[in-house]
């Protein structure tokens, strides 16, 4: 007979205290982390900005019940909705993640940390407003960028040892884990409310990957992230009510995390939080392409150079092989029909072959009027991927951090081109000043798409001077992206 489970209330789970205590008491002072910050802050307001033009996103923005308008309720940059703060936190996530155009962390689990800026503005913003309403001053846009410095560094080292895909499960649980605990600490949880908050994102039932993968692939990863950084803003209201926690939520005999959900093992960490992932973040800058194939299309759009200038077709090739790492050949090396958009961003045969064929890859080179061009598919067909050991020992190695691909292509002539191989892409912190500028111009272009040149001009005044957006009132800056 089984001894029976003691009914005595643990201590928390370490893990949670860990993450609480980092929140409340670990003081950034890191210029280049806040530098970064606001940078990851630019693009990723440009990413959701770029995806307004996308009806597919859109018809999921607003209030639930047609409307609704909160007073003081957060805004939704380049709409005119002022929501509560769960509502507005899955327009801005769903917004900014759409694309599949922000910022990337790439470990044993992967993901985009900047996803969480959906429940830190929305809180942000609605805190502020409901301030001034009361007298009282309003957040500064300082506090947002902590905010995400410490998102991001939950969401990143939890990731860097732990393969939340091994078991079938999305990384957007890392979004609700991170976005609750920093969430909380704006919402103005105690320490032992916000252990419950945490608790809680922990004890909520956590998504699938089953809409990232063949063959049900999916827009829904397009709003899974907003969907958890929205849970998150819940979860800490709900704790502040007095709500309870459940305090070994992780670790609990078969009714726990680690039992149910990741096979009885712990986490795992390489390091202590501190600001790290927001220092190391990769950014996508030239390309709207899953980060694992970020090095392979720039690879291509080269190939794509020498071919037209060897006065070559790229009808005529025969083979191509893709020298990858292994997390690439999981997750994008891709065969067969591709039915959506999100089907093809998550294809590495696709990434390849429209930058082959066209020197280009876009958002709207996934939608279906450039994927019905024949030759795309003709080409896909000719694409085989390969593992470099190598490339994948690089990959984890948190001294390289690289994201290798090299690229061979092979004519039905007998021509073969020299192998093009790319280690670190134009995002990655290897290449930060390179970067730079390409970054700053993609966010002139993406405000370009939504508002007049004079607010276009109010916007990048105060966004790329980092003394006063850190100094900016989070509702007037957030009112600067009103339509």
């Amino acid at each position: 007979m089984s001894a029976p489970i003691s009914n005595v209330r643990p201590s928390p789970d370490q893990v949670l205290v860990d993450i609480v205590d980092y929140v409340l008491n670990y003081r950034v002072d890191s210029a280049l982390a806040l530098h970064t910050a606001r940078l990851c802050l630019i693009d990723t307001l440009g990413c959701g900005l770029e995806a307004l033009s996308y009806p597919a996103c859109t018809k999921l923005l607003g209030p639930i019940v047609p409307g609704t308008v909160v007073p003081h309720g957060a805004k939704v940059p380049g709409t005119p909705f002022q929501l509560d703060p769960v509502q507005a936190a899955f327009n801005i996530g769903a917004m900014i993640r759409w694309l599949d155009f922000n910022d990337t962390w790439l470990a044993a689990e992967w993901g985009h940390p900047s996803d969480n800026l959906g429940g830190i503005l929305a809180t942000a913003d609605w805190l502020s407003r409901t301030a001034i309403a009361a007298g009282k001053a309003p957040l500064t846009m300082r506090e947002v960028l902590l905010a995400m410095i410490k998102a991001h560094e939950i969401q990143g080292c939890i990731a860097l040892e732990n393969a939340f895909n091994r078991v079938g499960l999305d990384h957007v649980m890392l979004v609700k884990l991170a976005s609750t605990a920093v969430v909380g600490q704006l919402v103005g949880l105690t320490r032992d409310e916000l252990v419950n908050a945490v608790s809680l994102a922990v004890v909520d039932g956590q998504s699938l990957r089953t809409y990232r993968h063949a063959p049900n692939a999916g827009s829904r990863k397009s709003w899974a992230a907003g969907d958890a950084t929205s849970r998150a803003v819940r979860l800490a209201l709900i704790a502040k009510t007095g709500e309870m926690g459940y305090p070994s939520a992780l670790s609990a005999k078969t009714w726990g995390f680690y039992d149910v959900s990741f096979g009885g093992q712990p986490f795992r960490f390489q390091r202590p939080y501190g600001t790290y992932v927001m220092e190391n973040v990769l950014f996508k800058i030239s390309f709207p392409a899953e980060f694992h194939a970020q090095t392979a299309a720039e690879a291509a759009m080269t190939l794509h150079a020498q071919i037209a200038a060897k006065g070559l077709r790229v009808e005529d090739v025969a083979k191509i092989t893709i020298r990858t790492h292994e997390a690439a050949v999981r997750i994008i090396d891709k065969k067969g029909p591709l039915s959506n958009p999100a089907d093809r961003d998550h294809c590495i045969q696709y990434m390849v072959a429209v930058p082959l064929l066209f020197g280009q890859l876009t958002a709207a080179d996934y939608e279906d009027e450039r994927a019905r061009d024949p030759r795309i598919d003709a080409l896909r067909a000719k694409i085989v991927c390969v593992e470099d050991p190598q490339f994948t020992k690089d990959y984890h190695d948190p001294e390289k951090r690289s994201i290798a691909n090299a690229i061979t292509v092979e004519f039905a002539d007998g021509t073969k081109l020299d192998e093009v191989g790319v280690e670190y892409p134009i995002g990655h912190r290897r290449r930060r000043d390179e970067g730079l500028p390409l970054l700053v111009e993609k966010f002139r272009t993406n405000l370009a798409r939504r508002f007049p040149q004079k607010q276009q001009q109010a916007i990048l005044d105060v966004s790329l001077d980092q003394a006063r957006l850190e100094a900016m009132p989070v509702d007037e800056y957030v009112d600067l992206y009103v339509i």
